[in-house]
């Protein structure tokens, strides 16, 4: 083969990969040694396409060499475990030579999986084909008979009511229906084909009459139930009058709900809190970047019902509120329940003006009626008798976390913790993407720019200024190439070994493609593959001392439909079949909203720039031709996963597309078309168990993107690929709202936005957003302007306001995390599940509160200087009190409040009744943790106040020591009681009171007044106690005390 030095513009092509994808710039020598040249000295080497003369290579000191065989088309003939023989590549890569020191050097660009790899077959949901058949007209429904009642509800058989139908699936012609009463507050209700034992839930021990759920059955025309609260006779949920649709490949049924409902939850989607009557909310985990109102990266098929009532002052009578209108006069009450269906294969729930319709792909009805019957009680039950409270955080976890896709070295890493430390700006944690890897593979750091020996430098120093490091995870593993021994990469061989991937359904080796190249998938329902990815992670943590672990690309994720990667590992590495950030033809033109008002000629620039590129991508696309959708038709008794009859309105389309295929095997010969939303969930209980074995005690931090129902027992979640825009920073709030009630607290979006370029001003008001919320960090793509917070100056003073307080509360939110932790209550909270009197709020989600106490109010709009906002509870007597200066707000009851919001203030307010511990903030967690305390006691119209505050060592899973603290002001003074061994030697510092009418003559503590240090502002109504440091020196909750002021 005649081998020809690079041209310019095939050089010019490899250098454009170069900053994402070091391999891609490969030169091979006569031993097929890949040579990376350092990127510090490519361009000059490279800019004017020049031979690699050994005069020029000299002079770039640092590059780095890896074993690599060049990829031409031929067979593997060696035997191996992963069922890989006699595979044929069906591609190649264009190569070249050029002359180094005299030595013939051959290259090769990096082969581009084409983009037709991942694209599916044409498919249309069911709900928007023309053709699709309505499952209701066709099908004959089921009737129930043999009922056998027992100590905790009753069980019946369901059979077909006519011929079957067999319309998206088979049939299944009878069933068992199970109703169980399994505590006072649920109800469970399954409906399984009858060669499934049904089984009785470990903790059920209720009867019916015990329960204020009432189960009702009938058989006209068909079988129906519904559920009714007997304490006020509201049917809260109806299937009678639908047919029950049961086949191997579809499930449907409806059930019936009031006007303008308020559903919630339903997750996971970007979209308004309430979720409105028009809507389909689709659940099928995608790795997709974010688009509203579709399916994305997890699973949470539970759904909150709140329903109002107004009450008639005289009677007591209660009529159903059916309109978004209501009367600021009239009285109110409320209640919730809850709906889960315990169920992990792909469906979709249609919301339609007077009832929601469930479709399922497969598997039974297993639903979970929760009684409430208010919001925080639904919550609970859910959480404690379906899917586990969720996981207490470390406290350094609410420490600020700095990250970004393109932290190219340690050396770049240490520069961004060292601006932070200069611009004082506190910073707890500093992340890395995928950069640090070794051509991107799990447990493998890049030598050259991330070497071991440096990163153990780095990371000393970090931990030495009490500061953490969280790398990124993904969840394919990299498939060495089979025909260069030294691409050996240990993590894959060892799993190879003990058999933890996926497979084909002929048992070959399941390969897709991820940012590696060509790839293979944990086989989480192997016995051996939580061992083998715990002992990966114990031993990269002995190179790598990380305190945390972010998981990504869990849906899961492939680039290509199907095994791929299968007779093409020769190719390896390879690269993805679409444009990287920054590549061409993905040139990151994009700015927030309104950008063109604040940075006029940038944005000019960048329209032409971004059309420009739209023109050049649209010219290469092709044609468009019409459409011809795949629709498939039911086979008797068999079950066609990859293209299941009816299809889900999935954001994908094809469910193999970017995606490991439905047909994927498991060990156990379970397919991936029946667990495919589970891959999540089982990678963080895999990543937990092993960081319990990398910490033995501590408890784990580990943020993921793709969950499912009970994820939160083991992680956290970030809320995915968002855009710097200003309406994706007003979604993270119901984002967040939502995932507090799938009982995953510790949530938080891609502060100033992860895709396209952020701006100073959205950034400005992001960095104050994001500090009220649990997880609180700053990330964004490849190639994209840089948006730390130190880039602008009004964001440098914007953060530091916000994180001052942040870190001054962290007492407090450390207290509701062991609340939620121990009790399932919620962190994050909706201003409706606090005020559930005011139908008003039923869609309030551009302000929240943190815990009960805490309400804020965030500018979500470029250039303003004012927020509108409502102060629930007033008509009722909540006081509220602002958070900078202290005083009370006088606003009318239900108003719509303009705020006062210049750029870089956000507005807080205190709620009266609330007494919140606080410490003096320092620059790292652990800082603040050794500073005084202080209380902020906000009174209520009654002179009262109550607070509580948890503390531990921070770190334990199981501490062994543990201190609770318990605030109680009432007629002019404060109690602190305090119960529990932890010996925390923090003195008090101060104390300030709102709402004071009047201070008395003396303030005392225990009985001793105070001669100086007391000021009272009578006007504002603030008595600020302070220098209490020497009172209690021995520790300001060693002893129970009281401080009294009239």
């Amino acid at each position: 083969m005649d081998f020809q030095k690079p041209s310019p513009k095939d050089v010019s092509a490899l250098l454009q990969h170069a900053p994402r994808y070091p391999s891609i710039l490969l030169l091979y020598d006569s031993r097929f040694h890949v040579k990376i040249v350092n990127t510090a000295c490519e361009k000059r080497l490279y800019d004017d396409a020049k031979d690699l003369r050994n005069q020029s290579f000299v002079k770039c000191q640092n590059f780095v060499a890896f074993p690599f065989l060049f990829a031409q088309a031929q067979t593997s003939s060696a035997s191996s475990a992963d069922g890989l023989n006699s595979l044929t590549s069906t591609s190649s890569a264009s190569i070249g030579t050029a002359t180094i020191n005299g030595t013939p050097t051959t290259y090769r660009n990096i082969f581009t999986v084409p983009a037709a790899a991942d694209s599916g077959v044409p498919v249309i949901p069911n709900i928007e084909d023309p053709q699709a058949v309505d499952a209701q007209s066709v099908c004959p429904g089921y009737s129930a008979s043999n009922v056998v009642r027992n100590a905790y509800g009753f069980s019946a058989i369901l059979n077909l009511a006519g011929p079957a139908c067999n319309l998206y699936g088979t049939d299944i012609e009878t069933l068992d229906l199970t109703v169980q009463y399994q505590s006072g507050s649920r109800l469970s209700v399954k409906i399984t084909p009858s060669n499934i034992e049904p089984t009785l839930d470990a903790d059920a021990n209720y009867t019916s009459q015990a329960s204020d759920l009432q189960f009702s059955w009938s058989n006209d025309p068909t079988f129906g139930f519904s559920v009714i609260r007997k304490s006020t006779g509201d049917v809260l949920f109806d299937t009678t009058g639908n047919r029950l649709i049961f086949e191997n490949q579809f499930i449907e049924f409806s059930s019936g709900l009031p006007e303008e409902y308020n559903l919630y939850g339903l997750g996971e989607h970007i979209h308004g809190l309430r979720l409105g009557n028009n809507f389909t909310a689709t659940m099928y985990a995608a790795d997709v970047g974010d688009p509203i109102d579709d399916n994305i990266y997890g699973t949470h098929p539970f759904y909150l019902d709140t329903r109002y009532y107004e009450q008639d002052p005289s009677s007591g009578n209660l009529t159903l509120v059916t309109s978004n209108e209501t009367d600021p006069n009239a009285s109110y009450v409320s209640y919730s329940h809850g709906v889960y269906l315990r169920n992990a294969h792909g469906h979709e729930i249609l919301l339609k003006p007077e009832n929601v319709t469930w479709r399922t792909l497969g598997g039974s009805i297993d639903l979970y009626f929760f009684d409430g019957p208010s919001q925080p009680e639904v919550t609970a039950n859910y959480q404690e008798a379906a899917i586990g409270l969720p996981a207490m955080q470390q406290y350094f976890a609410f420490g600020y976390h700095q990250c970004r896709w393109g932290y190219r070295n340690w050396t770049e890493l240490s520069n961004v913790v060292n601006n932070f430390r200069q611009f004082d700006i506190p910073l707890e944690n500093i992340w890395t993407d995928i950069d640090y890897m070794n051509q991107y593979r799990d447990y493998d750091n890049d030598q050259n720019r991330f070497s071991y020996p440096e990163g153990e430098q780095f990371l000393s120093q970090l931990h030495a200024n009490g500061q953490h490091y969280i790398p990124i995870v993904d969840s394919a593993i990299y498939v060495p190439n089979p025909s260069n021994a030294s691409d050996a990469y240990g993590t894959y061989t060892r799993g190879n070994d003990s058999g933890v991937f996926m497979m084909n359904p002929d048992g070959s080796q399941y390969i897709g493609n991820v940012w590696p190249g060509y790839t293979v998938f944990p086989d989480w329902l192997s016995d051996k593959a939580v061992p083998w990815w715990t002992d990966e992670m114990v031993m990269w943590h002995d190179k790598v001392a990380f305190d945390g672990i972010w998981i990504d690309m869990s849906e899961v994720s492939s680039f290509c439909v199907g095994s791929c990667g299968s007779g093409n590992i020769t190719l390896n590495p390879v690269h993805p079949p679409f444009a990287l950030p920054g590549e061409p033809g993905n040139v990151i033109y994009d700015y927030p909203e309104d950008f063109n008002v604040t940075n006029a000629t940038q944005a000019a620039s960048a329209a032409s720039a971004s059309s420009s590129q739209a023109a050049a991508t649209s010219a290469t696309a092709g044609s468009t031709v019409a459409t011809s959708y795949v629709r498939t038709t039911p086979t008797p008794g068999v079950r066609n996963v990859n293209y299941p009859p009816y299809t889900i309105n999935n954001v994908q389309g094809d469910l193999a597309v970017h995606a490991v295929s439905p047909n994927a095997t498991h060990h156990n010969g379970v397919q991936e078309y029946d667990v495919h939303n589970l891959f999540g969930y089982q990678i963080l209980n895999a990543t937990y168990q092993a960081l319990v074995s990398v910490f033995p005690g501590k408890r784990p931090l580990i943020i993921g993107r793709s969950t499912f129902a009970g994820a939160g027992k083991w992680a956290g979640h970030w809320g995915g690929d968002n855009y710097s825009q200003w309406r994706y920073m007003y979604f993270s709030i119901p984002q967040a709202l939502s995932f507090a009630l799938f009982g995953i607290p510790m949530f938080g979006v891609d502060t100033c936005g992860f895709n396209g370029n952020s701006d100073e001003e959205l950034c400005n008001r992001w960095m104050q957003l994001s500090a009220f919320f649990p997880f609180y960090r700053n990330h964004n793509t490849f190639s994209a302007d840089p948006q730390e917070p130190y880039v602008w100056s009004s964001v440098i003073d914007a953060s530091k306001t916000a994180m001052a307080i942040r870190y001054s509360i962290l007492p407090y939110m450390y207290t509701l995390f062991h609340q939620a932790h121990t009790t399932g209550s919620t962190v994050m909270r909706a201003l409706s599940w606090e005020f559930p009197t005011e139908p008003s709020l039923a869609s309030a989600d551009r302000q929240f509160l943190l815990g009960s106490s805490l309400l804020v109010t965030p500018v979500l709009e470029p250039l303003a200087t004012t927020v509108d906002g409502v102060f629930p509870g007033v008509k009722d007597g909540t006081v509220w009190y602002d958070w900078y200066n202290q005083t009370a707000v006088d606003v009318p009851a239900g108003a719509n409040v303009t705020i006062d919001a210049p750029l870089g203030h956000i507005p807080l307010y205190v709620r009266g009744g609330s007494v919140m511990p606080m410490q003096e903030p320092g620059y790292t967690t652990a800082e603040s943790r050794k500073n005084p305390w202080a209380l902020l006691t906000a009174l209520d119209q009654e002179g009262s106040a109550t607070g509580q505050l948890y503390v531990d060592d921070g770190e334990s899973i199981e501490p062994t020591d543990t201190l609770l603290v318990d605030f109680t002001a009432t007629q002019g003074s404060l109690y602190a009681s305090a119960r529990g061994t932890y010996n925390d030697t923090n003195a008090l510092a101060n104390v300030t009171v709102l709402g004071v009418e009047n201070a008395g003559n003396s303030v005392t503590l225990n009985g001793k007044t105070l001669s100086s240090g007391v000021q009272y502002d009578g006007t504002n109504k603030i008595l600020k106690v302070t220098g209490l440091n020497n009172m209690t020196s021995t520790g300001a909750w060693s002893q129970d005390w009281v401080l009294s002021w009239s």
